[in-house]
């Protein structure tokens, strides 16, 4: 297949594995570069920003898919509900100069015969997965799907699902895959709302107490250098405050997700229901060490 040629401000929208697979060799076989930016639609800000940091990628082409994954909710999700807005979706890539789409529908992705499932080890039963049995053997399931198909140089993820990031890096790792994978920090809200296409579903009131989340987080960040114990407590207090908001876990953790060190480097994860709607959010946290005023707080970024 002779590799396309793209025209500024248009996307070449695909729905078949197939042809995608095609298109990505064919663009690979004339030493263009591959950039995955791969997400369930509902495009915001956040995914804005996971397109043009692909586009800083010398000689890229950027692949979007957009596809809401029914292998990575349970049975009681909102998979039914999830936000589907396609033809604002094709609008956003092209404004930002993503030149392939992948459409697919499930059937697509998980034909009837298909019975293969990538696991995500221990970690995959922990904080997110405690909560969403079976969740990131969808995720990484669905990931290798187009990790396999598109043959990426780079897929870029945004660090506001931080456990996704690390399972699929290791994912990565553990099946000798090619594909750099480069996390995005989160982008936020002026008031330090980690945006979410869930965040949609908020009502009015609702969407001034999920402030109540970035808060606690920088409240235990200013806590590091006092320690794990400090950091939990500061940010339990903080939370406390909103007595509205549901919580479902607070996890400080190393930066890779083990146990947290007592000096270093280390990541506050946390996932709590404001009305009818689960939110989850996390940041940086350097345990015994001089805290710069703003320089991660997540409601000053």
């Amino acid at each position: 297949m002779t590799a396309p040629k793209f025209t500024r401000g248009e996307v070449n929208v695909y729905s078949s594995p197939t042809d995608l697979s095609r298109v990505c060799a064919a663009l690979r076989g004339v030493n263009r570069k591959v950039v995955l930016v791969p997400t369930m639609g509902a495009l915001h800000a956040g995914h804005r920003e996971l397109i043009r940091r692909a586009k800083r990628i010398p000689n890229t082409v950027v692949a979007v898919s957009i596809f809401v994954n029914p292998l990575q909710f349970g049975p009681n999700e909102d998979l039914d509900r999830y936000p589907r807005a396609l033809d604002d979706d094709l609008r956003a890539c092209a404004e930002e100069g993503a030149e392939i789409v992948f459409t697919p529908d499930a059937v697509d992705m998980y034909p009837p015969d298909a019975v293969t499932t990538v696991q995500p080890g221990p970690l995959g039963e922990q904080l997110e997965g405690a909560s969403r049995p079976g969740h990131f053997a969808g995720v990484l399931t669905v990931v290798a799907k187009l990790l396999n198909l598109t043959r990426p140089d780079y897929a870029m993820f945004g660090e506001k699902d931080y456990q996704q990031l690390i399972l699929v890096r290791q994912m990565v790792k553990d099946l000798h895959l090619s594909t750099r994978i480069i996390g995005v920090p989160t982008v936020r809200e002026d008031d330090g709302l980690a945006l979410s296409s869930r965040n949609r579903y908020l009502s009015d009131q609702d969407r001034k107490l999920a402030v109540a989340l970035p808060t606690a987080l920088a409240a235990g960040m200013r806590a590091g250098p006092d320690g794990v114990a400090a950091v939990l407590a500061a940010a339990t207090e903080s939370l406390a405050a909103t007595s509205e908001v549901e919580l479902d876990y607070l996890e400080l953790r190393a930066s890779d997700l083990a146990e947290p060190p007592e000096f270093g480097e280390a990541r506050l994860l946390i996932a709590a229901r404001v009305g009818p709607v689960r939110l989850i959010d996390n940041t940086g946290v350097q345990l015994g060490d001089a805290w710069t005023p703003g320089s991660q707080d997540p409601t000053t970024s």
